[in-house]
C-alpha cells in the first residue's frame, strides 16, 4: 500500500522549524524514484476523469511532484509563491498564520475563466495556504476542482476549511 511506504520513508524532523514542532520531512522520497513515479500515478488516478485543465503547486514542496503531475497530464502547471518572487503582474492573497501573517502571489494570466485547477502542496496542515491559493484562483475565475496532498495531518483539521472550496480532496497518507 502506499501510505505504508511513504510512512517508512518521510523523516520526522523534532523541533523544526520551531521548538515543539514535529516536522514531516518528504526529502528522502525524492532518493526513491519508484516511489516518486507510485505517487504521481496515484495523483494522476484521481484526476482521471475530473476534467482538470491546470495544476497549482504551492511554493516550495508543492512544484515537486505538482510539475510532474501537470506534465504526465499534458496541462499547464501554474506557480503560487511568496510575495515577490514572481516577475509579471500579480494579484495576491494574505492569509493568517498561527504566529503573523504571510502573502502568497499568482500571475494574473495563469488561470483562465471557467478552468478547473487542481491545487497541490506537499502537505496539508491547518490548510491557510491551500485556502490562499483558492482565492487567487476565483479571483481570476476558475473552478477549484480539488486539492491533493501528499501528507495531510488530521488533528490540525485543514481539510474542514477547504470544503468551501471543494470537497474533492485526496491525501495519500494521514497523520
Amino acid at each position: 500500500m502506499l501510505a505504508q511506504k511513504l510512512k517508512a520513508v518521510i523523516r520526522d524532523v523534532h523541533d523544526f522549524p520551531k521548538k515543539g514542532i514535529l516536522f514531516k520531512d518528504i526529502t528522502p522520497i525524492l532518493h526513491n524514484q519508484e516511489l516518486c513515479n507510485e505517487i504521481i500515478d496515484a495523483f494522476a488516478d484521481y484526476c482521471a476523469n475530473k476534467n482538470i485543465d491546470a495544476i497549482v503547486g504551492i511554493e516550495s514542496r508543492g512544484f515537486l511532484f505538482g510539475f510532474a503531475l501537470a506534465n504526465k497530464l499534458n496541462i499547464p502547471f501554474v506557480l503560487v509563491r511568496k510575495a515577490g518572487k514572481l516577475p509579471y503582474k500579480t494579484i495576491s492573497n494574505e492569509y493568517d498564520l498561527e504566529y503573523g501573517t504571510a502573502k502568497v502571489e499568482m500571475q494574473v494570466d495563469e488561470i483562465k475563466s471557467g478552468w478547473n485547477v487542481l491545487i497541490h502542496d506537499d502537505l496539508l496542515a491547518t490548510g491557510g495556504t491551500a485556502e490562499a491559493a483558492a482565492k487567487l484562483i476565483q479571483m481570476q475565475k476558475g473552478v477549484v476542482a480539488g486539492f491533493a496532498f501528499l501528507v495531510e495531518l488530521d488533528f490540525l483539521n485543514g481539510r474542514e476549511k477547504l470544503k468551501q472550496y471543494s470537497k474533492d480532496t485526496i491525501s495519500l497518507v494521514n497523520y
